[in-house]
């Protein structure tokens, strides 16, 4: 329903009873609605007593039946007034009303880079369909759970680089992450300190509340020319928490090569430099063997940077009970005025 002009003869509008209008209100007391049949019930009622109740006296002045006119009917209508009445009095004490809340919201959000680890190792399919593909899904999740936080990508293989600068639009991060594949760096090997240094160098300026970069890789520092321990300290001195992600199981692990033919690779996560990297920098470590404890390490970090938003809400109430109780008063006038007119005493057929 579109909202009535706000003028004095407003509510004489019969708009007011049409079945959009009456749904569109919150009703305060809508017990006092089913009342409404009652009232319709109880005068029925009083009609059939009346006519069982009713005695005919036969008039010998007339010879033959009296042809029904249909003016007899007009003795029906204070008793359809007065009832009317009721019904809107009624209405009103239902307390008809519209709310309209507006909700604030406001966050001091936290700064998170996640540097992703590309390189061709990331292509073993021990987590499926690979462990690249569920980083990159989790990842996704992960940034669709964030409010108001600026998110940054960096990704790494023998080289590292910043894919997205922080930011709040989200969809261009998503769109970023959906284009992370393999051999977009063409040094392969895996550049942990590199990777670190870059997330770093993206918020050291940063002033906001919390600073984290989340690391997921599977393997050791084989490149870059910066540690990975000298890389977490520079981060605890800038006040960044670090939270290192191992993925991937140990052992022999299948793949396909490019003609399609399996072969087995031993693969083994160097856990103990990724959990040095997490305790300096005052995070933490987790370790992931499949793509479910991938989610629930996410989830875990979720809740540990949790985002404090401030939520304000404006109710603008506004009651209509006005225009119904008029709308009563002017039947009760009209029923008063009929009381005392020839209508009442129309004689019935």
């Amino acid at each position: 329903m579109q909202r009535l002009p706000d003028d004095f003869w407003d509510w004489l509008d019969p708009e007011w009873f049409s079945y959009s209008t009456l749904r569109s209100f919150d009703w305060v007391y809508p017990l006092v609605l089913y009342a409404l049949p009652v009232v319709l019930l109880l005068f029925v009622l009083r009609w059939l007593f009346s006519l069982s109740a009713k005695s005919k006296l036969d008039l010998a002045l007339f010879s033959g039946k009296i042809k029904w006119q249909w003016i007899s009917l007009l003795r029906h209508i204070p008793t359809i007034l007065f009832m009317l009445f009721i019904m809107l009095v009624l209405v009103a004490l239902a307390r008809p009303q519209r709310v309209n809340e507006q909700i604030e919201q406001t966050a001091a959000g936290i700064d998170i880079v996640l540097a992703l680890d590309v390189s061709g190792s990331m292509e073993l399919t021990d987590i499926k369909p690979n462990r690249l593909a569920a980083a990159k899904e989790v990842a996704l999740d992960f940034i669709s759970g964030r409010v108001q936080d600026r998110i940054g990508m960096v990704v790494f293989a023998g080289d590292a680089y910043s894919l997205s600068p922080l930011t709040t639009d989200y969809e261009l991060l998503r769109e970023s992450i959906k284009s992370i594949g393999f051999k977009m760096i063409a040094n392969d090997g895996t550049a942990i300190g590199s990777a670190l240094a870059v997330a770093i160098n993206r918020m050291r300026d940063s002033d906001a509340k919390s600073k984290v970069i989340i690391l997921v890789s599977d393997g050791e520092n084989t490149a870059g020319s910066l540690d990975p321990e000298l890389a977490a300290q520079l981060a605890y001195a800038y006040g960044i928490k670090l939270y290192t992600i191992g993925i991937g199981k140990d052992g022999q692990v299948a793949y396909k090569d490019e003609t399609g033919q399996t072969l087995y690779v031993e693969t083994k996560l160097d856990e103990t430099s990724l959990r040095q990297i997490a305790q300096t920098g005052e995070g933490q470590f987790f370790r992931a063997d499949s793509k479910n404890a991938l989610q629930q390490i996410f989830q875990n970090i979720n809740r540990l940077e949790k985002t404090e938003v401030t939520e304000k809400r404006f109710r603008d109430t506004r009651d209509y009970y006005q225009v119904y109780l008029k709308w009563a008063l002017l039947l009760l006038l009209f029923w008063m005025l009929l009381k005392n007119t020839f209508i009442t005493n129309v004689l019935e057929d």
